[in-house]
């Protein structure tokens, strides 16, 4: 359980420096009553994420898993090294592809998402990033891989949510604890996310892909010793 929710963890302050999300977030911050619009954005956010991810992790995630239902702790440890791996890949497509994702425009619903419901709006940006999320893949595969019940898995998904709305925690925070200098702050973070987030990004999935990569190699390499 522990090794997961390392797994867990990694994967989702990896992805929570995504700019689909922080972007709007950023906005609606240095609009009318931001506390409250990005506290209804992050529910938004947050809900249809977790929700999405436990219908994966219950509805085709259990259809797979039925087919090897006891994987053995050599298979588990395989499985790390695959998510490992999958997190390299989209970190490092991410980082070759840096200088073009910043000068990427954003769409506009995404820079401008005043006059829209912001919990509809937060819910609607998830329901769109949901089918191409591959992070959260990976995350979900490594949790329903292991074999362990389901109460648990729904735990770690949600510590996975909680990981990656951590950003807009910080948001929320920052306009809370310090409402007078945060505009000022806030829209400082819009413009470093704004030409930096790719490398943001794809260098933190990197780190976490090695990080499970060696998790999942150690493991087993220490079977295979076990085993001799």
């Amino acid at each position: 359980m522990i090794r997961l929710a390392g797994i867990v963890i990694s994967i989702g302050l990896a992805d929570s420096l995504n700019p689909t999300t922080i972007g709007p977030a950023l906005y609606l911050a240095s609009g009318e009553q931001p506390r409250e619009h990005v506290a209804r954005f992050m529910v938004g956010v947050f809900l249809v994420y977790l929700l999405g991810g436990a219908i994966i992790a219950l509805g085709p995630g259990q259809l797979l898993l039925s087919l090897v239902p006891h994987p053995d702790a050599a298979g588990r440890q395989g499985l790390e090294v695959g998510v490992g791996a999958v997190l390299l890949i989209v970190g490092g497509l991410v980082w070759r592809n840096r200088h073009s994702l910043a000068d990427r425009e954003v769409p506009r619903f995404v820079r401008e998402p005043q006059g829209r419901s912001s919990t509809l709006l937060g819910a609607m940006i998830m329901a769109v990033e949901l089918p191409t999320a591959f992070p959260y893949f990976a995350a979900i595969a490594a949790v329903v891989g292991s074999g362990i019940g389901v109460l648990r898995q729904l735990m770690l998904l949600l510590l996975f949510n909680v990981c990656f709305v951590l950003p807009l925690l910080c948001i929320l925070g920052t306009l809370w604890v310090a409402p007078d200098r945060a505009q000022e702050r806030l829209s400082r973070a819009r413009l470093f996310l704004h030409r930096h987030w790719p490398r943001l990004l794809g260098g933190l999935m990197l780190l976490a892909g090695v990080f499970i990569v060696l998790m999942g190699a150690t493991g087993l390499a220490g079977h295979a010793h076990g085993r001799v």
